[in-house]
């Protein structure tokens, strides 16, 4: 949309956060899925800089179809001293084949002096000659103008002359970078109008979030006339990270109205936002805005009551417009609606059932008082009303005892279960082991229930999670356990509340298994 770009750096800034690491494979599968969303822009990285870069560049020409977005190479402006037709890294972005190049030049005449340690003279003409030769060379040029806010405030003038001297030179966009992530929206909006009207250059933003308002500046800039915004998605950067792309794409379109990207790519940004942080295996942010899995999630009865009547009344928009649904908590603060309302999700009409809703609401008020919690326990809430409405409905099985022995070795300590139960109207007695008792109790599960249903091996423990309840007690005290179980397309969690970490674990494990046949619509055997 070239009304206001969007422009995705997720694979260069985004790759900078603590603990983030991509390999050439990650970043090939994340452009696909950015692209998916519809942006304008993707940013590979930074060819002749690094290896890795330089063979992702490679590869996209073979490997990467891009159906939406220009793929992007970033890179910096030439050496002081230099020139740009000699200066290798300059080169290795003509090199790359990447039709649009994203510089990245000072304008902060402290940076000048002191990190480039040249002169505020040549940090101009660095820009001039690098812009005008990528430009020379058939190539559309973005310049980041690197601590460009607080540049500004130092240094008005001359941080007006960079954006002017890139402007004239032929870049297309000079990205405005709140790189230390310091301002406020008021004060962007003031500097973002104050270069548009000295300069009349077609001005962008970049921004970090160290003041949580990334998003809100992103906003605040286009306000003032940007028509070029930069993030990541789902927020990644270093520090407190960078804009969240997907935060402020929609923004600009369902709260300014703004068309930034094609509604049918809007309606996968959830999907692809869970998608890319399997790639990334960073976990997703539940309270991220409206792609998180909390975005559109109510917990208190009074509100679930309003819910019922209308959902709009309690929310700021149709969450499936972005990919997402309304989800209701169920919690010792819930009301007859908020069961009613997570019933309705699985599926099940309990209108007429006001027997079922007082049973389900009366079991989960008494658990809570012992420590069980179900706003993060999804799939044992919807069992609950199942087996209230109808006994026996999840029975797939029935279990006659387990237990764990753990025997201890010079290598450490080593785990062995048994699990006994009744399946497909067989007794089945498997033994597994483990690195631990739990890991042991799963595979023994496993084991035991392959035969009977082998649907089960499409399932995968991917978290698991484990909270003492009143510490004070020490090693008596309640355990908590929460375990999130996978069929590779999605994800659920089941808890367990116990005096026994195990026992609380195969709570969580049992329910976890039972839930994954219930979703395959496995008939009981």
């Amino acid at each position: 949309m070239d009304s206001v770009h969007v422009y995705d750096t997720t694979l260069r800034d985004g790759a900078q956060q603590e603990g983030l690491n991509l390999s050439v494979a990650d970043k090939l599968a994340i452009a696909a899925l950015v692209d998916e969303l519809g942006v304008d822009f993707i940013e590979g990285g930074w060819p002749g800089a690094n290896p890795k870069d330089t063979e992702f560049f490679d590869r996209a020409r073979s490997e990467l179809r891009l159906r939406h977005a220009t793929l992007t190479a970033f890179g910096a402006t030439r050496r002081a001293g230099g020139s740009a037709r000699d200066d290798v890294l300059v080169r290795a972005l003509v090199d790359s084949g990447a039709s649009v190049v994203c510089l990245v030049a000072k304008s902060h005449v402290r940076h000048v002096e002191e990190a480039l340690r040249t002169t505020l003279e040549e940090n101009l003409e660095m820009v001039r000659d690098t812009v005008s030769y990528l430009v020379a060379k058939g190539r559309r040029v973005f310049l980041d103008a690197e601590h460009f806010f607080d540049g500004w405030h130092l240094d008005r003038d001359y941080a007006l002359e960079v954006v002017r001297v890139a402007h004239e030179a032929g870049a297309e966009v000079v990205v405005l970078c709140d790189t230390n992530g310091g301002m406020l929206p008021h004060q962007v909006e003031q500097v973002v109008s104050d270069v548009i009207a000295q300069t009349g250059a077609r001005v962008g933003v970049h921004c970090h979030n160290d003041t949580g308002c990334a998003a809100a500046n992103s906003v605040a800039a286009v306000r003032a006339g940007a028509s070029h915004v930069q993030g990541t998605v789902n927020g990644y950067g270093e520090r407190t990270g960078n804009a969240d792309l997907l935060t402020v794409a929609a923004n600009l379109q369902f709260k300014l109205g703004l068309e930034v990207l094609p509604e049918e790519c809007f309606r996968q940004a959830t999907h692809l936002a869970h998608a890319i942080s399997e790639v990334t295996n960073v976990p997703a942010h539940s309270r991220q805005p409206y792609v998180g899995a909390s975005a559109f999630a109510h917990k208190a009865g009074l509100h679930a009551s309003a819910l019922k009547v209308d959902p709009h009344l309690y929310q700021h928009m149709d969450p499936s417009l972005v990919g997402n649904g309304m989800r209701t908590l169920v919690s010792d603060m819930a009301g007859r609606a908020s069961i009613e309302l997570k019933a309705r999700e699985a599926g099940l009409d309990l209108s007429a059932r006001p027997d079922v809703v007082a049973d389900v609401l009366a079991q989960v008020k008494e658990l809570e008082l012992r420590g069980w919690t179900f706003d993060a326990a999804d799939a044992s809430i919807e069992l609950m009303i199942r087996r209230v409405l109808s006994p026996g409905c999840v029975d797939f099985f029935q279990v006659e005892s387990w237990r764990v022995i753990t025997d201890s070795s010079d290598d450490g300590a080593v785990s062995e279960a048994t699990v006994k139960l009744v399946a497909d109207g067989a007794r089945h007695v498997a033994i597994g082991e483990g690195n631990g008792p739990v890991n042991a109790v799963d595979h023994a599960l496993r084991q035991a229930l392959c035969t009977a249903y082998p649907e089960i091996d499409k399932l995968e423990l991917i978290d698991y999670k484990v909270r003492i309840l009143e510490a004070s007690h020490g090693t008596d005290a309640v355990t908590r356990v929460l375990i999130e179980t996978s069929d590779g397309e999605s994800s659920w969690t089941t808890i367990g509340v116990a005096g026994s970490i195990l026992a609380a674990s195969w709570r969580a494990l049992v329910d976890g298994v039972v839930y994954g046949l219930l979703r395959q619509d496995v008939p009981i055997r």
